[in-house]
């Protein structure tokens, strides 16, 4: 037979309150109670937060976005806040010889890694009309940031990143939502 017990706790009920805030508190006189009985648990965290958006239309693009474009010789920090981040666009390349190339990396100040690189070569201006889409999500820990690189002014890169999870992975959902 299980047994019933009934729990004060201020601290308890501050923290449902702050978990569920759709229940709006329970109001005077109301007790919390626990069993010795095992019951099953689900986890509505998500939805009693108010987040209740499937993550990949989380990822979504909208009014939070920041968009950029690219077409100079230059290396351009594009983030430099810590989370999670969605790079999205593409990379298009006009009539020139030579190789010409486009890349992401993550860097720390010291040492950098490329996460997306693009490259193309050719004489007599045959690399004319060449695009490729890109579509990628990053983390950025502190200290760390995006880049964008590029060689020649014979290449654009355009498109647009948005936070879609801050550095505890906690969901972003787009503005506007």
């Amino acid at each position: 037979m299980a047994q019933e017990f009934t729990i004060n706790s201020s601290a308890i009920e501050s923290k449902i309150n702050q978990l569920l805030p759709s229940q709006g508190g329970f109001g005077a006189g109301v007790d919390f109670s626990a069993s010795t009985m095992v019951i099953p648990i689900i986890d509505l965290t998500e939805t009693a937060a108010g987040s209740s958006l499937r993550v990949d239309l989380q990822s979504a693009l909208g009014l939070s976005n920041s968009a950029f474009e690219l077409n100079a010789a230059a290396t351009t920090t594009l983030v430099n806040t810590t989370g999670f981040y969605r790079v999205i666009g593409t990379v298009t390349c006009e009539r020139r010889s030579g190789t010409i190339s486009g890349a992401f990396n993550i860097t720390d100040g010291t040492s950098d890694t490329k996460v997306w690189n693009f490259s193309a070569s050719g004489s007599s201006g045959n690399v004319n009309g060449l695009a490729e889409s890109y579509d990628f999500n990053v983390f950025l820990p502190a200290g760390h940031s995006l880049e964008c690189i590029i060689n020649s002014d014979a290449i654009v890169m355009a498109g647009s990143t948005r936070q879609i999870a801050d550095v505890a992975g906690n969901l972003t959902n787009p503005t506007g939502f």
